[in-house]
């Protein structure tokens, strides 16, 4: 069985989107370099410089399921059914569409201990990936979290959706994180410390 992660862009001031749901000033990494990684969906693709291709690339062929919250997934729209990374999508709301049979790659749980078991059983031996900042929070709390990475960016927000905030475990401790110093943006990937 894989780990299970999040991986989220997130500004100095701990910010993964403006109050609006906004991404630009924090993905102008995802352009920054001359190096083209493709996703698993070919609308898309990252031109990043050499250390942040490494990062990606890993995320891309270890993810075997991704796990987010209803509000991501109104917000892209589902992805047209075709996640970048390339897997399935697990869905975590009390509200599900009324019409889900359309949706070939994606489904839904009810909670995050159950979309978090769904997306290990879909992934079998690879990663899950967590990619909303309100499932990630809650996902650690449970203990479901192995590694967090973050793609910390030169930018203050002032204001906008936190990565981690109002966690009633809190404190929750890391091991010391790998660093891949990329143009645009500082990866780091701490392994979480189990209590």
């Amino acid at each position: 069985m894989g780990m299970v992660f999040t991986h989220m862009t997130m500004s100095l001031d701990g910010f993964i989107a403006d109050p609006q749901d906004g991404v630009a000033d924090l993905f102008g990494w995802y352009e920054a370099g001359p190096v083209t990684v493709p996703s698993a969906d070919e609308r898309w693709s990252f031109a990043v410089d050499e250390a942040s291709a490494g990062l990606l690339r890993t995320v891309l062929a270890t993810t075997g399921a991704l796990v987010c919250g209803r509000r991501l997934f109104e917000h892209t729209k589902g992805w047209g059914d075709s996640h970048p990374i390339g897997a399935p999508v697990v869905v975590v709301t009390h509200y599900p569409p009324a019409e889900t049979a359309q949706w070939k790659t994606i489904s839904f749980a009810g909670g995050v201990q159950e979309g978090v078991d769904r997306a290990r059983q879909i992934a079998g031996d690879r990663d899950v990936c967590i990619s909303s900042a309100s499932i990630a929070q809650q996902a650690l709390e449970l203990g479901l979290v192995d590694e967090v990475i973050v793609s910390l960016v030169p930018v203050l927000m002032g204001e906008g959706i936190p990565y981690f905030a109002n966690l009633a475990d809190a404190p929750h401790r890391f091991d010391d994180p790998a660093v891949i110093e990329g143009s645009g943006a500082t990866h780091l990937r701490y392994r979480v410390r189990r209590h």
